[in-house]
């Protein structure tokens, strides 16, 4: 029998859930462990080190993620092992029955922990929500960054979870045919993503054309990418930066070669996106443009040296229909200076140098 989750000063031991002899992983026949976030690429990406502190405390259970079915890709990209339910947002899985233990990792409710509680479960972890007294948990956490938001519900559960655990394993060989590698993943590369789930989080495609070809310019291969939604904007954006059609990629991608690409590539810069979360998971140096919410909350919190985050200082509403000004005060002076501190970072890196001695030396 495994042993249980070390308890907490801030949770007694009766609060945590034994653990019985079972199999775990996808398909075990253990007890049953239910986790809620269906959201995005980037919210996948910061639920990775609860994820993983849960697979470590819970070995012998059968551990199902609730969420898009296309986190299947993410879960073994991730090095984790879940079952995947298909889930829409703030639902259950169809078909799903009452689990041991449910576990609301989408948001501070109450309608996903409404969702979640109406499984049944034996258990329900969750923050509390004053309009949901039934279901009581700590109060949601102001000004955290979300991987810690979710690795502190679990330490109260007597779960240790590190918010930092949020590198991945590298991708697995992609190629085009037998003994072939993927000719797009070759040569040194910048990987250029200009779209953004709203448009308040959008910088300007001309200004984006104008990094992708200073980059170019500098000898990099540049690659726009996006998803099908946004090909026109990648294509807008190649075209201003006289790059080929072959350098856009958005929309032709699959989340193994988008994987794939960022673990490759010398240096990504994209906004306030998921893109940016896996730069963090391979440790490739970035450039992010952060505008109505802040890096402190969402941007990268390992390897600081290599991703360099540009905010204004405003805050702004994150899902508005317009540009926001803080993202728009950002110029492109200032994101081609970035790019070259990412990449001499990268290369202090390599070559056993810290910023403190390039500092020293009298360079950027």
């Amino acid at each position: 029998m495994s042993a249980p989750p070390t308890p907490t000063a801030e949770r007694p031991a009766g609060d945590v859930l034994p653990l019985p002899p079972g199999r775990g992983g996808p398909g075990g026949s253990g007890p049953s462990l239910l986790v809620s976030r269906a959201l995005g690429l980037g919210d996948f990406a910061t639920a990775v080190p609860a994820l993983r502190a849960l697979e470590g405390a819970l070995p012998s259970w059968h551990r199902i993620l609730a969420g898009p079915s296309w986190y299947r890709r993410l879960v073994a990209l991730a090095g984790l092992r879940w079952e995947v339910l298909p889930t829409a947002p703030l639902c259950v899985p169809d078909g799903a029955s009452a689990p041991d233990l449910a576990v609301n990792l989408h948001g501070r409710g109450p309608q996903s922990t409404a969702a979640l509680a109406s499984l049944g479960p034996e258990r329900l972890w969750t923050h509390g929500h004053p309009s949901a007294p039934e279901w009581p948990g700590p109060e949601w956490p102001q000004g955290v960054h979300d991987a810690e938001v979710w690795c502190r519900l679990l330490r109260l559960h007597g779960v240790a979870a590190d918010p930092d655990d949020l590198r991945w394993p590298r991708p697995p060989e992609w190629s085009d045919g037998p003994g072939q590698k993927n000719a797009v993943v070759t040569g040194d590369t910048a990987v250029v993503h200009p779209g953004a789930a709203s448009e308040s989080r959008r910088w300007p495609a001309e200004r984006f054309a104008r990094v992708a070809g200073h980059l170019a310019a500098s000898g990099l291969r540049v690659l726009v990418t996006g998803s099908e939604r946004e090909a026109a904007l990648a294509e807008r954006v190649a075209e201003a930066a006289g790059l080929g059609p072959r350098a856009v990629l958005a929309g032709r991608t699959s989340l193994d070669l988008l994987a794939r690409l960022v673990a490759e590539a010398r240096l990504v810069v994209c906004g306030d996106t998921g893109v940016g979360h896996l730069a963090t998971a391979y440790g490739t140096p970035s450039v992010r443009l952060f505008g109505p919410v802040s890096p402190r909350l969402w941007g990268p919190r390992v390897d600081r040296d290599l991703h360099v985050c540009l905010w204004s200082g405003r805050l702004g509403d994150p899902h508005a229909t317009t540009l926001d000004p803080g993202l728009a005060a950002i110029g492109v002076d200032e994101v081609l200076a970035a790019c070259d501190t990412a990449t001499a970072a990268a290369a202090d890196r390599a070559n056993g140098r810290g910023v403190h001695e390039r500092r020293a030396a009298g360079e950027p």
